[in-house]
């Protein structure tokens, strides 16, 4: 029988995973198409490699094993698999066609509502993954400012002008790497100090887990002001999650431009470039952006369905309830076991559980909770993506789980057993850094 979401008595049984996963080597490199949802992040042997059903929140692997999922497709899943308006209104439009040979109402009618709900929202242009339109927002701005340079911090996509600065580089050539640089988050003075009259952008991840100390995004969008240089949001993470209007909502800063994706359609491939008319009507003249699939109507009626639902349930609050009771649990839990080596952080709509060196090697200590996990029916990559169908059922159960599996994890550190105890290969480290970037020193002449 396959394993529901209770403790098991085994760990799940993964043999259709496994031969997918056969299936999978040679033919398609990484064997996945998005890193995070790879086998390098979970414990190799324990854990499913392959899902084929959602609901709620929860999923079924490819053996029939269930899980309440906290990775939620890693962000798109804002209301949860199969929620019901959102699938309803892809269905009702599958009826009546998918792309079209001219463009659709819903272009007009999606751009409108975003309009209404994103601060300086004063045009919208639509594509398909955040790469798409964070690229674009940086076009613009050269287009805009006459100026070459990027400064970033967070993580933007796979494009060239981004994808410069990190390690898996190579097939940039070194002009496009010499034009962008980064600067880490909260270190105001590094920052001002990379400022000079050749930087066009300033492109951020408002919050990625650490809050902004000092009124830091206030004093980076006050810089930029100052240089001449716009700034740019992205908030693939904090776009309809952290409010309904995002990060620029939250935290009352209106950034020149913004771009969105992830939980804006719920699942359907859409993203969103928004900002200042007068830099985004540089596409009409001057700036190519255009794509055969942004008017894709399918998606375009997810979009419209789900920020209807966004709005009409206040489901921010609910993620921010949701997660509260996550973060805050998991770190009594490990407060009254005295673990002074883990901890979740982060904002409570999405929360991370960290493990340091002090409980040994931190990759190890992850993969023992999430082994552990996944035997009691919970998928977990060390993160608490909450979703609206995350019920008080669901949290309350993960934290009894956290709370039987956290004094094993303190008995195996204890013990010097933690290695031993992982029944595969244990969790690899990603590109994906939220600080400490690959900075390089701005020529200032």
């Amino acid at each position: 029988m396959p394993n529901k979401v209770k403790l098991n008595d085994n760990f799940p049984e993964i043999t259709k995973s496994d031969e997918y996963y056969e299936r999978a080597k040679g033919l398609i490199p990484s064997v996945t198409m998005t890193l995070a949802k790879g086998p390098t992040q979970y414990v190799k042997g324990v854990a499913p490699k392959y899902l084929v059903k959602g609901k709620g929140a929860r999923v079924w692997d490819a053996d029939g094993n269930e899980y309440i999922d906290y990775n939620m497709g890693i962000g798109p899943l804002s209301l949860g698999y199969a929620y019901e308006k959102t699938d309803n209104a892809i269905k009702a439009q599958l009826e009546d066609g998918i792309t079209f040979s001219l463009m659709h109402p819903l272009e007009v009618e999606v751009a409108e509502l975003i309009r209404e709900v994103i601060p300086n929202a004063e045009a919208v242009k639509f594509s398909k993954t955040g790469a798409d339109v964070t690229s674009a927002a940086v076009r613009l701005a050269r287009a805009y400012t006459g100026r070459r340079k990027i400064l970033c911090c967070g993580y933007h996509g796979w494009h060239d002008w981004y994808v410069s600065t990190m390690a898996l580089n190579a097939g940039i050539p070194e002009e496009v790497q010499a034009m962008t640089y980064t600067f880490n988050y909260n270190d105001i003075e590094s920052f001002k100090n990379s400022l000079d009259n050749d930087v066009a952008a300033v492109i951020l991840e408002p919050v990625v887990f650490n809050e902004p100390k000092d009124n830091f995004l206030h004093q980076v969008a006050e810089a930029c002001k100052e240089n001449g240089t716009l700034l740019i949001f992205d908030e693939m993470w904090t776009g309809f999650r952290m409010a309904l209007g995002g990060a620029q909502e939250y935290f009352g800063i209106k950034a020149d431009l913004a771009t969105f994706s992830k939980a804006v359609a719920n699942g359907m491939p859409l993203s969103v470039l928004t900002g200042r008319k007068d830099i985004l009507n540089l596409s009409e003249t001057d700036v190519f952006f255009y794509t055969t699939f942004g008017g894709e109507a399918l998606s375009l009626a997810a979009a419209k369905a789900t920020i209807e639902e966004l709005r009409d349930k206040n489901v921010s609050e609910h993620l921010f309830k949701q997660g509260k009771k996550l973060k805050d649990g998991y770190n009594k839990i490990a407060l009254e076991l005295d673990l002074i080596y883990t901890k979740a952080i982060g904002y409570n709509f999405r929360s991370m559980v960290v493990f340091t060196e002090e409980g040994g090697d931190p990759f190890l200590t992850k993969s023992f909770v999430q082994q552990e996990l996944i035997k009691r029916g919970i998928l977990w990559s060390g993160f608490h993506n909450i979703c609206y169908s995350h019920t008080d059922e669901d949290v309350e159960y993960t934290l009894n789980a956290y709370r039987e599996i956290l004094p094993l994890l303190k008995e195996a550190v204890a013990n010097g057993t933690v290695a031993a105890q992982i029944k595969g290969e244990p969790v690899q480290p990603t590109f994906r850094k939220t600080s400490n970037f690959n900075t390089k020193p701005m020529d200032k002449k």
